[in-house]
């Protein structure tokens, strides 16, 4: 794990409102802009050196979802309760396609790590698409509504939830390639960067593992809230999760976090609402109800590194491409940027 060369700080350099909820919030994998979309549709795309406001885009009638940078180019996909998952040119503010999720609901949307395919998922329909707006794959109708979808570090193949289990897809296959079962409602998905785990979050205050090689499976409890956030560090070692007011990281190395006590992590005075690791470094992130936002160190210490207050619950927590900048979200639209 690597060391911090000194303790981080955190120093607000903007803050702007969208004015209603932010519901996703993400960075332009060239780390110029941040998108933040509301709850109730709207887009705004902020320039992250001054926070001008680029373009509002839309969005989404009755609402947006989610959003999804494209991993190479300026190119922003979203997600909506229009039952449409549409692309935007965040540099003139157009929409350059819009494509049917296939139900009237569209909540995930997510691009391959190469950026050559965008997975959508609209109720119990999983569709993969081109660039271009090409429906490459419809795949059989997954068993319940999609919870989350989320591609492995290598874009080879990614991954489905929903209730009783995760299901694996692939872009050059027409139907599931493998599937673990668990009774259960996962809320929150995410997948090791070295492809060997997968964790997920779920509605029965537990957070439950895989071995993706064998798909030997072990289950997590104690918490007193569902989990909703759930984030891995880059080394694969920490598994960070919410699910109440404590900060929980599992220590996955060696034989795995079977039998072990997690790390607990103490400061906010209500519940976390998001959690993000660094996308490289070590420092993670939190945010809660209250509106603390924290910074811990789970390799080194249990002591805050650094705390700010939002002044109103946070939302979203979101790492800069280079990890030196961390953009907030909002439970009442504000939307800031923290350098760190």
């Amino acid at each position: 794990m690597a060391r911090l060369n000194s303790q981080p700080k955190l120093e607000s350099r903007w803050r702007h409102s969208i004015g209603d909820h932010v519901i996703s919030l993400a960075w332009s994998s060239d780390g110029s802009l941040i998108a933040a979309a509301s709850v109730s549709g709207p887009i705004t795309i902020f320039d992250m050196a001054t926070g001008e406001t680029k373009h509002t885009l839309p969005g989404h009638a009755f609402g947006t979802t989610a959003i999804s940078w494209h991993p190479k180019e300026l190119l922003l996909a979203s997600a909506g309760q229009d039952g449409k998952a549409r692309i935007w040119n965040p540099v003139t503010g157009a929409e350059v396609m819009a494509v049917a999720g296939g139900s009237a609901w569209v909540e995930h949307i997510a691009w391959s790590p190469k950026g050559d395919s965008l997975a959508t998922a609209a109720g119990r329909k999983v569709r993969l698409w081109g660039k271009q707006g090409e429906m490459l794959r419809d795949y059989p109708p997954f068993a319940s509504t999609v919870s989350g979808i989320e591609w492995s570090a290598r874009g080879k193949d990614f991954v489905v939830s929903g209730y009783g289990k995760v299901s694996f897809y692939r872009p050059d296959a027409a139907d599931v390639v493998n599937t673990f079962e668990w009774k259960g409602s996962i809320l929150g998905l995410a997948w090791s960067p070295d492809g060997k785990m997968l964790a997920g979050g779920g509605q029965d205050s537990t957070v439950h593992f895989w071995y993706v090689k064998s798909g030997d499976d072990l289950q997590m409890s104690g918490y007193p809230m569902k989990i909703t956030a759930v984030s891995w560090d880059s080394t694969s070692r920490y598994l960070a999760t919410n699910g109440g007011e404590m900060v929980i990281a599992w220590d996955c190395s060696g034989d795995g976090p079977a039998g072990s006590k997690p790390l607990m992590f103490e400061r906010h005075p209500q519940p976390v609402a998001d959690l993000s690791f660094q996308n490289r470094g070590p420092v993670l992130a939190s945010g809660c109800q209250g509106g603390i936002i924290a910074l811990w160190y789970p390799g080194g210490t249990k002591k805050i590194q650094a705390e700010a207050d939002f002044g109103e619950g946070v939302s979203k927590v979101a790492w800069s491409p280079g990890d030196g900048r961390l953009a907030i979200g909002g439970e009442q639209g504000g939307v800031g940027l923290f350098t760190v």
